[in-house]
């Protein structure tokens, strides 16, 4: 169960009105890697087996789908289970957690361990994504797929209580589309959706509503996703990201307006 309905007193037209209004629940969910406990993610306890596989993929503990041998979503437990290949040298043990740093909530993103994860996992892919032959994308491309995602992150328009992310192809066909109540998480929902689906990252790009972070960007980065953007503005810390490794970053996509904060030669009017 990830909602429910609680009583309000709504105020409106000066008048005091009794209701009931959906909320968003959110849990603490525990993933395990080779029977080893990894970390505890505070989310909206759906989509879990795209969660976890996109989690894996953003930090960098895997490279695809294959590097997983099993993986056991358990709801009532709130625990997620995750074998890799025997192939996969990774040991929990090597990673320089603490109990802080073992939880990621709804509203920080990723705290530095995960943070230096993910950028040891980069060596390669600054020069990737600067040179990736991606088609010119029309502005027009870009204002209809944030309407078609608005039109798809129905718990939003149903609670206005979550963040969504979703992934289309450069003529705007939307090919996944996840929300949670951390962007960050809906991020990693979206992208494991695509690896579940064994779909390339070729001629992709990424659509938030959540504030481009350097944490949202990271996880673009690690996918070699060209193109990010949101309806939300970009933070410095994206911003610096997206420009040093080739990432088109576009915020506060509303109407016919954006701001394109980086590498704008990708976008044609």
């Amino acid at each position: 169960m990830f909602k429910r309905l609680v009583n309000i007193t709504r105020i409106k037209k000066s008048k005091k009105i009794e209701e009931k209004d959906t909320v968003l629940i959110e849990s603490p969910i525990d993933l395990h890697i080779n029977a080893e406990p990894l970390v505890n993610i505070i989310c909206l306890p759906n989509n879990l087996k795209e969660l976890a596989v996109g989690f894996l993929f953003s930090v960098g503990i895997i490279n695809s789908i294959e590097d997983i041998q099993e993986i056991k979503v358990n709801e009532l437990e709130n625990k997620i289970d995750a074998k890799l290949k025997d192939s996969i040298d990774f040991s929990v043990q090597n990673l320089e957690l603490n109990p802080v740093s073992r939880v990621i909530d709804t509203t920080c993103g990723i705290s530095s361990p995960w943070r230096n994860l993910i950028k040891d996992s980069l060596n390669e892919s600054k020069e990737a994504i600067k040179t990736i032959d991606i088609n010119k994308i029309k502005a027009e491309v870009i204002f209809s797929s944030i309407k078609e995602m608005q039109k798809n992150t129905i718990l939003y328009r149903e609670t206005g209580g979550c963040h969504g992310a979703a992934i289309f192809d450069i003529k705007g066909n939307l090919l996944g589309c996840k929300e949670d109540i951390g962007r960050h998480n809906a991020i990693d929902k979206v992208i494991g959706e695509l690896l579940l689906k064994k779909h390339d990252f070729q001629d992709i790009f990424l659509a938030s509503t959540g504030r481009l972070t350097g944490d949202s960007v990271l996880k673009a980065i690690r996918a070699k996703i060209p193109i990010v953007i949101s309806l939300s503005a970009a933070i410095e810390s994206g911003i610096r990201l997206a420009f040093a490794y080739g990432i088109t970053l576009i915020g506060f996509v509303r109407g016919s307006r954006m701001n394109i904060y980086t590498h704008s030669n990708r976008i044609e009017l």
